[in-house]
């Protein structure tokens, strides 16, 4: 399986702008540039895309783990937030914290700790990451 992207970018790196473009068409010419990714102008950013993939692969891969180990989660709710910091002359994705709230009937605090931990080291947005990842998952 293999999954497309497309980035189109004019000018330069500070005043410059950009479009990203998927296959599925969900990002259609949608709009990046140095100010939607370090400030607050309108559009996305690569590492808002990539916590969104974070969490989004995290989150379905948990599912599966919960269905094999017998447990049918209510809810799954997880945020992911992409540190970028800076190295060197450039930057670095350094952390991705993966923030999870679940409800899950009939499952022990223990049981569901290590069905979530087992998620994130398995997902396979997580095992592209040289980053820290971190995890905090409760029940509620």
């Amino acid at each position: 399986m293999i999954r497309k992207a497309k980035a189109i970018w004019r000018g330069t790196g500070r005043t410059g702008k950009g479009e990203l473009s998927s296959d599925s068409g969900v990002l259609a010419a949608t709009p990046y540039s140095f100010r939607t990714r370090f400030e607050s102008e309108q559009g996305t950013n690569p590492e808002e895309l990539i916590a969104a993939a974070h969490a989004g692969c995290f989150t379905m891969a948990l599912a599966f783990q919960l269905e094999r180990a017998g447990h049918a989660p209510t809810e799954l709710a997880t945020e992911a937030a992409v540190t970028l910091e800076p190295e060197g002359q450039g930057f670095r994705i350094s952390r991705s914290a993966l923030t999870l709230r679940a409800k899950v009937p009939d499952i022990d605090a223990a049981s569901f700790a290590r069905l979530a931990g087992d998620a994130e080291r398995n997902c396979p947005v997580s095992k592209l990451f040289k980053a820290e990842i971190t995890l905090d998952a409760k029940l509620v």
